[in-house]
């Protein structure tokens, strides 16, 4: 592969939602990026210096494109999914062994090749499902992961890959970022065929819908999540590889609200009226919301878009796949 200037990044899971983005902000603020995923970004091309499409379950491929000791390394890649994907019990063993066959290979890779700075993104599916049964009062502080119970296999891979990382730090000096991100949204996410998240599925759902239509939501709609725009998250990410501080720390908004509401929510932005049907359907924890009092300590900021703000730059992109898909 082809020399780089000096602060070469690497982005790993970069035909991904995160990844495609990130790759774009990495770019516009003047780095040499390489990207590298299994396909390329689903709504157009990658702007990646350098963009390989590969496997990094597979060793070889790890240690080919870690050929250089980068100055930063974002791991995102992963296999992951919405609700239906992930806590269907369907996909548990993939889930895990996908996911781990990755971190096993860049935690190896990045420290025999002297990577300055790693980012791992862990999940909020880490913290126990004990403490985010009441969906008014969840607790998803940093510290309160342990004892361990997370809600699903890929929480469980998560935490499992977390402890990695850090083995990695003490025991081979590796420079080692975690953040565990909350729901992130916008723009250019999977909207449909499974894998898609909550707010992704309900901007398609009431965009399909004529106006007074019913629209399905799983489970009861009481259940409780926050969520964070895409653009946060990146800025949060880049904050804390550039901190002292390295975590875990959660990535996530505390405007915490239920999936119900969230519907009603969308609906007003699209300017329709619907109707909710709640049916049965996998749900994951009662109620998860971020706590930011470790992000505002540490980093001095902390995530303060709107969620509807968001929601008003994602309904209309949404929208305008579904139109093309019909005129498809």
């Amino acid at each position: 592969m082809q020399s780089s200037p000096m602060h070469p990044i690497l982005v790993c899971g970069a035909g991904g939602f995160i990844g495609t983005h990130l790759v774009h902000r990495l770019k516009s603020d003047g780095y040499w990026v390489r990207g590298v995923d299994l396909k390329s970004p689903e709504f157009g091309g990658s702007v990646a210096d350098e963009f390989v499409i590969a496997d990094l379950r597979d060793p070889i491929v790890c240690r080919d494109v870690i050929d250089r000791p980068f100055a930063e390394v974002y791991q995102l890649a992963a296999d992951m999914g919405g609700a239906g994907y992930l806590f269907s019990g369907d996909n548990d063993a993939e889930v895990m062994r996908n996911s781990a066959l990755i971190n096993l290979n860049m935690v190896k890779e990045c420290s025999r090749a002297g990577v300055q700075k790693l980012f791992y993104a862990s999940s909020a599916c880490v913290y126990p499902e004990y403490n985010q049964i009441d969906p008014d009062n969840p607790n998803c502080a940093e510290e309160s992961v342990y004892p361990a119970e997370p809600d699903s296999e890929y929480g469980w891979e998560k935490l499992f890959s977390e402890r990695l990382y850090s083995a990695y730090t003490r025991n081979h000096g590796l420079v080692v970022y975690i953040g565990r991100f909350h729901n992130i949204f916008g723009p250019l996410c999977s909207w449909i065929g499974g894998r898609e998240k909550v707010p992704a599925a309900i901007c398609r759902k009431v965009a399909e819908a004529e106006n007074n239509a019913e629209i399905e939501i799983w489970g009861d709609g009481c259940q409780t999540r926050s969520f964070l725009y895409i653009e946060e998250c990146l800025e949060a990410m880049l904050r804390l590889v550039n901190s002292n501080f390295r975590g875990p720390i959660n990535i996530g908004s505390t405007e915490m609200i239920s999936i119900n509401e969230l519907a009603m929510l969308i609906a007003a932005i699209a300017g329709k009226q619907i109707q909710i049907k709640n049916i049965p359907g996998p749900i994951g924890v009662r109620g998860r919301n971020s706590d930011n009092n470790l992000i505002r300590s540490k980093l001095g900021w902390a995530p303060s878009e709107t969620l509807r703000r968001g929601l008003e730059q994602t309904y209309p992109w949404i929208l305008e796949q579904v139109i093309a898909r019909r005129a498809a």
